[in-house]
């Protein structure tokens, strides 16, 4: 079990290993002793400023300074908001506001922020040993990350000390045996918060952290780390494993020991043929959303009986103290087998959008669980619970349409128009006609082709209104910063053309 203080186990593995590796950045390693002595620069120079305060901005870069000042800022009982370089002027200036940010950590070169109080974290020479840790409230906050708003407008999530530490003791009903031998993949932006649980976990086990460089293209260099470097646990999202699909005759990684995938549904036949490649791995499939502090559900994935719905694999049942119940529309808990919104309960739960007591009103309510009262986050996830208590994802309640007066799930368009084209990916999205009606269109992921055979399959599968309406071929599907399918976008390009109907 984790010891309850984060910084205090972390500091623990660098006493005890300081020889052995802990990153490897650009094909370059570092060990816990080169990290300590980052972190401890960091820190240093952080207690020479006057910080008015406790949200400091982390430029997200790619190296050694970037991942020691996060461990620094704790030490110091202060918070990182990560802010990628590369977003727009206009939306990093509003987080910065948003967050009351007047000190910005800068590794770069070059930064662009040299107007706000800035460290310059790569130029610093202070390498005088600074780890001890002090005494800080649980209730004080570790990272607040900026997702998109429906107003246009990127929303705080603020995750406390107490929170991540809820998620850190949950992590261990996973069982997973990670030691400091193992080589751990982190391949995600730290905007998303599957950046926490790829880097903490295994720094906190002892073991390496490989990461990605930016200027690389995603998918090619996760596949050269793990053909290359024997990485043996990973955290994906699918849609990277969607992308290497093509090479899985040629992959085979018989160390990989575990393969957990989040953020997207994940496909049964996909995970069929993934785990040929990973003979010796389990395949989890973990589920939540940033609010409720990385994730809180596992499904440990069996070939034999696999459990899926619609081609999608379970997301299992909760773990730690999360709590998960589904209501209906009125709010009212729905029985087993019944869909409705799933909501969590649990310590891993924010306590609500950072200065924006709104939106935190639209997402929180008040559930009755034998006669006791629970805060209740609302997901927005349209979920089922089958008699043995396992979760099922049905896709978001923004993915269900009315068309012609009926409710139609894309999702299970998805599901049959991938089961005819096999391994090529399809997108199905609501599209609004120039009438102001739902149509729906469906985006296949390849040049174009003939589709008759297709919709011919489609129509022997689902009544004639959820027959796609609009067709697109993408040669390749766009992905946001966090490497999901960009459905906005793809949306878009069915709108642009709208005003030529």
């Amino acid at each position: 079990m984790f010891d309850i203080n984060i910084m205090a186990t972390l500091l623990k593995v660098i006493e005890s290993q300081e020889d052995k590796n802990a990153f490897c950045i650009a094909k370059k390693f570092y060990t816990y002793g080169q990290f300590a002595q980052c972190i401890s620069k960091v820190r240093n120079e952080l207690q020479t400023r006057a910080i008015e305060s406790k949200n400091i901005g982390l430029i997200e870069n790619d190296d050694l300074e970037t991942y020691a000042s996060i461990f620094a800022l704790w030490l110091e009982g202060l918070a990182y908001v990560p802010i990628s370089s590369d977003a727009p002027i206009d939306r990093n200036e509003d987080v910065i506001k948003q967050s009351n940010i007047s000190v910005i950590i800068d590794s770069s070169e070059s930064t662009k922020f040299s107007s706000y109080d800035l460290i310059e974290s790569s130029k610093l020479t202070n390498l005088k040993l600074n780890l001890k840790t002090t005494i800080i409230s649980e209730e004080d906050l570790v990272y607040i990350l900026f997702t998109s708003g429906t107003t246009g407008r990127p929303k705080g999530v603020p995750i406390s000390r107490s929170n991540l530490s809820a998620f850190v003791k949950s992590y261990e009903d996973l069982a997973l045996n990670i030691t400091n031998e193992d080589r751990c993949l982190q391949m995600f932006n730290l905007t998303f918060d599957l950046s926490v649980v790829s880097y903490l976990i295994p720094l906190l086990k002892g073991a390496c952290v490989f990461t990605i460089p930016k200027n690389e293209i995603k998918y090619s260099y996760v596949y050269e780390l793990l053909d290359e470097d024997d990485i043996s646990v990973t955290m994906m999202v699918p849609s990277i494993i969607q992308y290497l699909r093509p090479y899985f005759d040629e992959m085979n990684f018989p160390k990989m020991k575990y393969s957990l995938f989040c953020g997207e549904a994940l496909s049964l036949k996909l995970m069929e043929e993934w785990s040929e490649c990973i003979p010796n791995a389990s395949i989890i499939n973990v589920y939540g959303p940033t609010e409720h502090t990385v994730f809180c559900t596992q499904y440990k994935y069996d070939s034999e009986k696999a459990l899926n719905y619609n081609g999608s694999l379970s997301i299992g049942k909760q773990i730690g103290n999360s709590n998960l119940i589904i209501i209906d529309e009125n709010g009212k808990l729905v029985p087993s087998g019944e869909k409705g919104e799933l909501c969590l309960i649990g310590d891993q739960l924010m306590e609500g959008y950072w200065n924006n007591e709104k939106k935190s009103k639209e997402v929180f309510l008040n559930i009755e669980i034998d006669g006791v009262f629970h805060k209740a986050y609302r997901t927005g996830d349209l979920c089922f619970k089958d008699a043995q208590g396992f979760f099922f994802y049905s896709g978001r309640l923004d993915f269900q349409t009315k068309i012609q007066g009926f409710r139609v799930e894309l999702s299970e368009i998805e599901c049959h128009a991938k089961d005819y084209l096999d391994k090529i990916n399809v997108v199905a999205l609501a599209i609004e006609n120039k009438l102001g009606n739902n149509e729906i269109g469906l985006v296949i992921e390849s040049e174009e082709t003939d589709t008759e055979d297709l919709f011919n399959y489609l129509k022997s599968k689902m009544p004639q209104y959820m027959i796609p309406t609009r067709l697109r071929f993408e040669p390749i599907f766009p992905l946001n910063i966090n490497g999901k399918i960009d459905r906005k976008v793809l949306t878009a390009l069915f709108l642009k053309n709208k005003e030529n109907e």
